[in-house]
């Protein structure tokens, strides 16, 4: 068995790797902080490891104080001096961002599956997600979607990129989460927010519309495991649809064994498999690619039933399309 000393010492190194390829190119306010971590590591030894997380511990911080703190000292100042509600927030929350501009990068994939779609999120948090035909896209100056939408979504492309000529028709929407979020939930949804990392702001605003728009057609999300709850969800899913069983950056947080499961279990359903996860969440994903990875890549990895198409950003805004990709359909 491990000692804390060991496990300490891995939770530094990953909120280092956190800093210095995450945060770094995109919120340097938060690779400062993520940097500063090594003076509270005490206080995430006291945590269940899943709960140690770098987003989570950030988020928390924003949520109890309003926004990040300013520095690494005014970090240590909140985790001591406010320990408890600290302790008993990251354990009753988990990292649930819902980034609705990731439908950029599945809008190409669903738009080109035969039509109506049965959409499933699993790791659907508020289910933002869910609502691709909602949405107004940007394909560098190609427009696609509804120009009156409150959520107008821009993205950079590169390489071959089906960009479609019009959003599919999703006539059913559905989810599974461990702990389901309420979009019409203020509470919630400030939870949404403090999740966003510093220097994203157009993301809050983003966050908020899209929101409203779950409120007023709310998706149905199972609250529940991930294998579990599949079989049956996807069983009641209207048969004239083409089901879609999709996810993004939620394979991560689970152990291997489960990741395993689920991708068999997935694979085995009469559904269409979308993933968009971190390039190594998937091995079997990855050992697809035409060519291997950096060792450094941030990027995620986006894929049609374990076959790779492109690598897109973790927040959305960027599609790169693989040369060797698979012709959707």
């Amino acid at each position: 068995m491990r000692s804390l000393d060991e496990e300490l010492t891995d939770l530094a190194d990953h909120y280092r790797w956190f800093a210095q390829v995450e945060a770094a190119p995109v919120s340097p306010r938060y690779a400062q902080l993520a940097a500063a971590v090594a003076e509270v590591l005490a206080f995430l030894g006291t945590l269940p490891r899943p709960k140690r997380q770098a987003n989570l511990l950030l988020g928390a911080l924003q949520y109890l104080h309003g926004g990040p703190p300013a520095d690494g000292a005014q970090l240590h100042e909140r985790v001591t001096g406010d320990a408890d509600r600290l302790r008993a927030t990251m354990l009753a929350r988990a990292t649930q961002t819902n980034e609705a501009a990731r439908c950029a990068a599945l809008l190409p994939v669903l738009a080109g599956l035969p039509g109506p779609l049965a959409l499933i999120e699993v790791g659907a948090s508020a289910g933002l997600c869910l609502y691709p035909d909602r949405y107004g896209y940007a394909y560098d100056d190609v427009r696609v979607g509804p120009a009156s939408s409150p959520v107008q979504l821009r993205c950079a492309v590169t390489g071959r990129v089906p960009v479609p000529t019009e959003v599919p028709q999703v006539v059913r929407r559905a989810g599974i989460d461990l702990n389901p979020l309420d979009p019409a939930d203020p509470a919630d949804v400030a939870w949404l927010q403090a999740l966003i990392w510093p220097g994203m702001e157009e993301r809050r605003d983003r966050l908020t519309a899209a929101a409203a728009i779950a409120a007023r057609e709310p998706a149905e999300i199972r609250r529940g495991d991930l294998v579990e709850q599949l079989p049956g969800l996807v069983a009641a899913m209207p048969t004239e649809a083409t089901v879609v069983v999709f996810h993004t950056a939620v394979l991560a947080y689970l152990p291997a064994p489960a990741k395993e499961a689920f991708a068999e279990l997935v694979t085995g359903l009469p559904v269409r498999w979308v993933s968009q996860e971190g390039v190594g969440v998937l091995p079997a994903v990855r050992e697809r690619l035409p060519a291997p990875p950096a060792d450094d890549e941030a990027r995620f990895l986006l894929a049609l039933d374990g076959e790779p198409l492109a690598y897109t950003a973790a927040h959305g805004g960027r599609i790169d399309w693989l040369p060797a990709a698979a012709a959707l359909g």
